[in-house]
């Protein structure tokens, strides 16, 4: 009897690790069942709303939720309309204004490593032959601040306008220079306001804040970009600036993106168009999805209080959504989310209160509202 007793406790203590393991792998399983069915779901919305909207030539998309194991990137549709090739997922696309949350995230490494300072006038930090522009045409640049130029209330006038697409349209070849971009600012358009005061939306912020990247680092903005939001260990491999860097080994080709109204397509036009800051940079719908997602898990701005500014309201909510290379949206007035999107038709839209990123890109830029309508569809599935 003695001998007994004293046996049991070990034939427990063989069977306790292996009844941990079965049910860690029963739940294991579960998880990926249930993730599976959530893709298929994802899958059906996106085949359906290409289905009834084939002259969007390809869409393509990221999910990234881990909290529930969900990391799904799909694409319908073709690469290239003209040759019709199949879209692979994996390929990358021109992501135009979404380069701005990049940027704007390398001015905030800047500020956490105290380099720079948010309230800081751009005075001493800009070029100086880009400071004498904007002291002729009567900017206050000892007012204009680093946070104004990241919000687009600067008041600064843009160099994107009718006048600038025509001659691009026009000149599809013309290779353009920063400094080109803010004379022609400079030359063709006005003050808007008093730095503060108004928000609007102008490229040219943004190419000042890669010169203030430049002086404060000493190196190309896109190296100091690469290197401050450390693209190596995020394991951004699908992300880099398509003119001013070399294509990186092993990434499929670019997609080709369409603008139908103009008959343009984005290989048609000279990259420096949109390049040097403002836009610049391509990746994949996992990439941007990846960096939106460790940028607002605060895998990349370690500093909290920080982080939050990036989508905290400037000016109030009314007058303008856009925060800090981000805008705070209430996407379908009940979802809150840090979003940006740009030209050729890329969005990627954080939502904090599920940890979920959705990049959708749309490769015919006037079916971009397609995107919105996937993203709503996506995250109700997850809401299940």
């Amino acid at each position: 009897m003695l001998c007994t007793l004293k046996s049991q406790p070990k034939r427990h203590g063989m069977k306790k690790p292996i009844q941990i393991f079965l049910i860690a792998l029963f739940l294991a399983l579960s998880a990926g069942v249930t993730a599976q069915s959530v893709e298929n779901k994802f899958q059906q919305v996106l085949d359906s709303v290409y289905n009834t909207n084939k002259d969007a030539v390809g869409i393509m998309i990221h999910v990234e939720t881990p909290d529930k194991n969900i990391s799904w990137t799909s694409a319908v549709g073709y690469a290239d309309k003209s040759t019709q090739q199949a879209i692979n997922k994996n390929q990358p696309a021109i992501i135009a204004s979404n380069t701005k949350t990049y940027v704007a995230a390398a001015i905030l490494k800047l500020v956490e490593e105290g380099k720079i300072s948010l309230d800081q006038s751009i005075e001493n930090s800009i070029n100086p032959k880009t400071k004498e522009l904007l002291i002729g045409d009567d900017y206050n640049v000892k007012r204009i601040t680093v946070k104004h130029l990241l919000s687009h209330t600067s008041g600064i006038a843009d160099y994107v306008n009718d006048e600038y697409f025509a001659f691009v349209f026009e000149n599809k070849d013309h290779e353009w220079s920063r400094d080109e971009q803010i004379q022609f600012a400079v030359e063709k358009e006005e003050p808007i306001a008093e730095a503060g005061k108004v928000f609007k939306y102008g490229d040219i912020n943004y190419l000042l804040l890669t010169e203030i990247i430049e002086n404060k680092t000493g190196k190309p903005f896109y190296t100091a970009v690469r290197q401050l939001l450390d693209f190596k260990k995020h394991k951004l491999n699908n992300t880099w600036w398509y003119s001013l860097e070399d294509y990186p080994e092993n990434v499929l080709p670019l997609v080709q993106q369409y603008y139908k109204e103009y008959d343009v397509a984005a290989s048609d036009l000279h990259p420096s168009f949109d390049l040097y800051g403002g836009g610049g940079l391509a990746a994949t719908t996992k990439d941007l999805a990846m960096f939106f997602q460790l940028l607002f898990e605060g895998e990349i701005i370690k500093d909290k209080k920080l982080l939050e500014q990036m989508h905290t309201y400037v000016l109030p909510k009314e007058e303008s959504v856009y925060c800090l290379g981000v805008q705070n949206i209430s996407f379908y007035r009940t979802i809150t989310g840090y979003y940006h999107g740009g030209f050729w038709g890329t969005d990627s839209m954080y939502i904090p209160d599920m940890n979920t990123t959705i990049s959708v890109y749309i490769l015919e830029k006037e079916k971009r509202d397609l995107n919105a309508e996937i993203s709503y569809k996506v995250l109700q599935i997850i809401k299940e």
